[in-house]
């Protein structure tokens, strides 16, 4: 997974701004780059989404969702 998103990274970062309006066959269908760009960064928030059910439905909370950790509790000043 993580090599798949340093691939999906570079390919990215490799796209020329000036080609971002190129035109690009897409299952039959003209797609621009930018187009292109948007839709890996939809599917890869639907994977996040369905991760996220998947851990949930099992018990597991992402880290981010579970809040900020209780305060310690304070110990009563000493007289």
């Amino acid at each position: 997974l993580k090599t798949s998103f340093v691939h999906a990274r570079r390919a990215v970062e490799s796209v020329p701004d000036a080609d971002l309006d190129k035109s690009v066959k897409f299952f039959g269908t003209d797609k621009t780059e930018r187009q292109m760009l948007i839709l890996i960064l939809n599917h890869a928030h639907e994977h996040l989404g369905q991760s996220i059910a998947y851990a949930r439905v099992n018990g597991v909370a992402p880290p981010w969702s579970e809040g900020a950790p209780p305060a310690p509790e304070k110990k009563p000043a000493a007289k």
